[in-house]
């Protein structure tokens, strides 16, 4: 077999000294301080060896000559290609895919602690036998040198500092696919709360290396540069930096009806980010929007159920919040995020703001979602050894005209747990509760102990002084490509009618899903399978404030409860290009015209005027099927801001048993094309 003369030139960013201890492979272990060294070069080698395959590019062209790619081992113990200096594109995403290959192993140790180790990599061509490594250092600094290496590498300015802050990374299911799956390969990630930290994924991603690959670097116009490159402001000091971005989401499409003459979103952004020093991150995301959209999400927007319908307002665009009319039949709905992270040592992070955030593995998610519009929250987590422990309270608003209170929105509070542990290297499991409280006097104290149960708390106050919830999470690693995932939440559950499904005190949502990462064997190509199920009655309470929504949407699955739902994902990228298809069907009961039964669909209904106490059975009341169709093609134009040029169409088919003048049997057509910052997730498959 042919093989690759090399030899490795180490460069450590550290400082080297005598307790200095290479990386170690598992078939390393045991060996002597000096064996380690050589044995990781030799581990190295094999493994490379292995799973290189030359490209056919290199042979037919007979290259001469010496290709150096640079890698890391952090201290994770993963593998980063960091840079490989080759003219031949095909060369570097085989270096690269193999890099990706290598297993993790045990971190590189300086003084006992773990630490990073950079190394050069020369592929000498042609293929020649091998010969033994040398072994090289390029500089080893002596100790009256230390404070000047120091001095330097602080006067360097960071390529990406976003990348290396306490800012979160823009939540959005197609983007995040490559994060789950780095995480996936590491054995003891937490993958459930969402969103993620950049310079946490910055451990398993190398973030500079992703985003300088889509760089275009002959631009040298001013203009140029901010299209295809760059923020619109970007400043950069030695210990802060702030970034400022005037973004877009325009969109202008067609759906088949009579009532819509065409579609359109007209978003203006201003976003600002920033760090100052290592610990603190702050950021603002201001939108000013107008919209009309496909006739059945205007339909949703301008929805007349007293049990629903915003006061102060003109209708609800879902995601977004509250509307006022624009012009004869389009929606003006301003939204304005922001928070600041701090992260006072690698154990605690905290987060104050006006956002979302998410729980859960899956595309639904029972624990909390980012379905309805942003709210006022503030985040605490911990992450130490096998555990993340994230704590969540949540101001929100109850947007009926109902309960309005002294010409104001009624307020409710909603405080989470979320314990997530690893109990082995492949099963993760998640205990979660929440409780949720109203009135004009905040929120109370007991609920925001970070360690109690919630439960005792409600019991204590009374019935009907709050609403409580349990849940339950497992991921199972099934293989290096294939993950299981399952929530169940308990809103209440009779143990004495286990026989009897039918009671209506069985409430409860149920979900199984998998995903499978470079799915046959095809790289970038993703695919997930999901299955949700939700009894009647489930996250309703006998007073609506109480019950598991906000903003006048579900805090939970977009659905609601009483209904079930399969969906199915497939998503691929190359290069700028990124697709994505998913299909949902199910099937969901609602309640009829007059409203005056709940029938257990409606969560902004009391359970109190239910349809029984027992006979209680999924889909009941006007049950309607719903097929919902979307197909999104993206290309990507600035990597700084995740800016993008698309194009989506989106098929529904929504079929109720009943059909009533304002719930209709239709099918909707909707194509929609555009630019926009891809910056949160957008749901119109109801």
């Amino acid at each position: 077999m042919k093989k690759l003369l090399f030899f490795f030139l180490f460069s450590s960013t550290l400082i080297t000294a005598q307790t200095e201890k290479f990386p170690v492979f598992d078939e390393c272990k045991g060996e002597t301080l000096l064996l380690i060294k050589d044995c990781f070069f030799k581990m190295t080698k094999e493994t490379f060896y292995n799973e290189f395959k030359e490209p056919p590019i290199i042979q037919n062209e007979n290259f001469k000559g010496t290709v150096n790619a640079t890698f890391m081992v952090t201290n994770k113990g993963l593998f980063k290609l960091i840079y490989i200096n080759s003219p031949y594109k095909e060369l570097k995403t085989e270096v690269e895919r193999v890099f990706k290959t290598f297993p993790t192993i045990e971190s590189a140790k300086y003084n006992n602690h773990n630490v990073e180790m950079q190394f050069i990599f020369p592929l000498v061509f042609p293929l020649i036998d091998e010969v033994e490594p040398e072994i090289v250092y390029n500089y080893e600094p002596q100790k009256e040198d230390i404070n000047e290496v120091v001095n330097k590498q602080k006067q360097q300015k960071i390529l990406f500092p976003k990348h290396r802050s306490q800012l979160n990374i823009p939540f959005t299911h197609q983007r995040y696919t490559d994060y789950e799956f780095a995480l996936h390969k590491v054995n003891g990630t937490h993958t459930a709360s969402k969103p993620y930290i950049f310079n946490d994924i910055n451990e398993y991603v190398d973030l500079d290396s992703v985003k300088s690959q889509f760089l275009k670097p002959d631009v040298s116009s001013w203009m140029g540069r901010k299209i295809w490159n760059e923020h619109l402001l970007s400043v950069q000091e030695e210990d802060y930096w702030f970034t400022m971005d005037f973004l877009l989401d325009v969109q202008l499409g067609k759906d088949n009806s009579d009532e819509v003459s065409y579609t359109y979103n007209n978003s203006r952004i201003l976003q600002i980010n920033g760090g100052l020093g290592e610990q603190f991150s702050y950021s603002a995301t201001i939108y000013e929007s107008q919209g009309r959209f496909a006739r059945y999400i205007n339909e949703y927007a301008e929805n007349n159920s007293s049990t629903f319908k915003p006061a102060f307002s003109e209708g609800l665009v879902p995601g977004r919040g509250k509307a006022k009319g624009f012009k004869e039949d389009a929606f003006d709905y301003p939204v304005a995020e922001g928070y600041l992270s701090y992260t006072p040592s690698k154990y605690l992070q905290f987060q104050f703001g006006h956002g979302k955030n998410f729980i859960g593995d899956g595309y639904r998610s029972f624990l909390l979602s980012d379905v309805a519009a942003p709210s006022l929250y503030l985040k605490a987590k911990v992450d130490f050894w096998k555990f993340q422990y994230t704590n969540i309270w949540i101001w929100g608003n109850d947007l009926r005209a109902p309960v309005v209170v002294n010409n104001e929105h009624a307020r409710k509070y909603i405080a989470m747990h979320y314990l997530s542990i690893n109990v082995t290297e492949r099963l993760n499991i998640g205990l979660f509760e929440t409780a949720i409280s109203s009135g004009e006097d905040g929120i109370d104290g007991g609920f925001l102990n970070p360690l109690i149960f919630y439960r005792s708390v409600e019991f204590n106050r009374g019935e009907d002084s709050g609403n409580a919830m349990i849940g339950l999470t497992t991921k199972y690693k099934l293989n290096d490509k294939v993950s299981l995932y399952s929530q169940l939440v308990i809103d209440e559950f009779s143990v004495g009618n286990l026989t009897n499904l039918g009671d209506w005190r069985n409430k409860f949502g149920l979900q199984l899903g998998a995903k499978y990462f470079n799915a046959f064997d095809v790289e970038n190509l993703f695919l997930q399978g999901e299955f949700n199920y939700a009894r009647p009655y489930t996250f309703a309470h006998r007073s609506p404030i109480l019950n598991y929504g906000n903003n006048s949407q579900a805090l939970g699955h977009l659905w609601g409860a009483n209904f079930w739902e399969v969906v199915g994902i497939a998503r691929y990228k190359k290069d700028r290009w990124s697709g994505n298809a998913k299909l949902v069907f199910g099937k969901k009961g609602y309640d009829f015209a007059d409203e005056l039964v709940s029938h257990g669909g409606n969560i902004y209904q009391s359970y109190d005027i239910r349809l029984g106490d027992t006979g209680n059975s999924i889909a009941q009341g006007n049950t309607a099927t719903i097929i919902n169709l979307d197909l999104q093609a993206n290309y990507l134009l600035n990597p700084s801001n995740n800016l993008n040029l698309f194009a989506g169409l989106n098929i529904r088919r929504f079929s109720p048993e009943t059909p009533t003048p304002t719930f209709e049997k239709n099918t909707s057509v909707w194509f929609s094309a555009g630019i926009r910052a891809d910056l949160f997730n957008w749901y119109f498959d109801f």
